[in-house]
């Protein structure tokens, strides 16, 4: 595996996968322990154990033992974080279109103010 320098970067790698966006997915409606979340996925218990590894060891979700079964859980802050980058990347190129827009607005009046075709 890559290495990826901050939590964010690992949130966003463990992301990256399709197993585990399902399983932030059905994890999104309450707890449940890893055999009922493992149920839909066609691969060994092992390897579906792994991809809750990486899922908890980048802070998404959390896992405890209750009797003889594991529970998991979404964590809210780590997804919090990435929805907070992600609105500030909004912002900034919303930012960079609408000058972009005013800039090409602006050109656009000043070839028409000379007889230029637009």
């Amino acid at each position: 595996m890559p290495y990826h320098s901050n939590p964010l970067d690992l949130a966003f790698h463990a992301l990256s996968d399709p197993t585990r966006r399902a399983v932030v997915s059905r994890l999104a409606t309450g707890e449940v322990p890893v055999s009922v979340l493992a149920e839909p996925f066609d691969m060994a218990l092992p390897s579906f154990a792994q991809h809750l590894k990486v899922l908890e060891d980048c802070g998404l979700i959390a896992s405890e033992k209750r009797g003889r079964s594991r529970w998991c859980w979404l964590v809210q802050a780590r997804f919090d974080e990435a929805a907070d980058w992600m609105e500030t990347e909004r912002r900034r190129w919303t930012e960079r279109l609408d000058r972009l827009e005013a800039y090409l607005d602006n050109t656009q009046e000043d070839d028409e103010g000379h007889g230029k075709p637009v």
